[in-house]
């Protein structure tokens, strides 16, 4: 592990004690999905400069980079329908700041988002460190999807009209390194869009570290001001920033609130199923995910 001595939004030094939730991965280890709720990696603490919270130690690099190279998990897969609702939904207001072209989803698991834009006629590219989503998304979807490190891999500079980063910057120690980064690879009128758990939302502050954002996958706790110090720190202008519900299955739903009562769940699972409304798509919108848009930083034509 390692100390985090500055806050990775603002940079402030003044990080204090804010919850204790330290533990270990468990069995499932660092999956996109889980239901150990209010367990992390490391206690959190909170930038007294800025509100913006994240581990006291982060995992180093290459553990984190093994760790998402060998996850794997069928929970989005079967969830196909909601997570091709939740991109389109996604990809509608990307839309609204950017014309389409080049667009690079950093992370892309399966790659259903790059799926719909292919279909909205945006010529789309993916990078995926697991090799079991990657493999998924060239193999049963037939899309470019790149298998590797997400600020290692290959990728043109100053091409893309868009990047999106899907619940992915709330996983990376380093989230200045990530930014720049993806203001490298960014058009000049390009826009980076990112969807991610929103730690400043009243479910947040009144579940604590109940919280079902609080998981050992997750080392950054960004609230809409901290993301927004974060962005304009690195360059980047915000243009927009609102909930951004996902769309699943009651059943999935359902599924997990066994995170924190297993008997609770598995009888409101049957009862879905006799109601036959466990396949039903819902979107629940508890205001604690957030999507933000902004414009890259201001580039210098050659």
């Amino acid at each position: 592990m390692n100390v985090a001595m500055t806050c990775a939004a603002c940079g402030g030094a003044r990080l204090q004690p804010h919850l204790r939730v330290a533990g270990d991965a468990g069995t499932q280890g660092l999956i996109p999905t889980t239901d150990r709720f209010g367990t992390a990696l490391s206690d959190i603490v909170r930038c007294a400069d800025c509100s913006h919270m994240q581990l006291a130690r982060f995992p180093l690099e290459g553990e984190l980079s093994e760790a998402y190279a060998e996850a794997a998990s069928d929970d989005y897969v079967v969830e196909e329908e909601g997570q091709r609702h939740t991109a389109r939904w996604i990809l509608e207001r990307i839309e609204r700041f950017t014309s389409r072209g080049a667009l690079l989803d950093l992370g892309c698991w399966v790659g259903f988002l790059i799926a719909e834009a292919r279909e909205r006629g945006w010529d789309g590219l993916g990078v995926e460190p697991s090799e079991f989503a990657s493999r998924y998304a060239r193999e049963r979807l037939g899309l470019d999807v790149v298998t590797g490190d997400l600020m290692k891999a290959e990728l043109p500079e100053r091409h893309f009209q868009a990047v999106f980063m899907g619940d992915v910057i709330e996983h990376l120690p380093n989230v200045g390194a990530a930014l720049d980064r993806v203001a490298s690879l960014l058009r000049l009128d390009g826009v980076l869009a990112l969807t991610l758990p929103d730690a400043g939302s009243r479910v947040a502050r009144v579940m604590g570290r109940r919280w079902w954002s609080v998981i050992p996958t997750h080392v950054q706790y960004f609230t809409r001001d901290s993301m927004r110090v974060a962005l304009e720190r690195h360059g980047y202008v915000p243009v927009s920033m609102e909930t951004a519900p996902k769309a699943f299955s009651a059943g999935y739903y359902l599924e997990r609130i066994g995170g924190y009562n297993r008997g609770l769940s598995r009888t409101l699972i049957r009862g879905a199923e006799a109601l036959r409304i466990a396949d039903r798509l819902w979107v629940p919108d508890l205001r604690d995910r957030m999507l933000v848009i902004a414009r890259g930083p201001a580039q210098t034509p050659e």
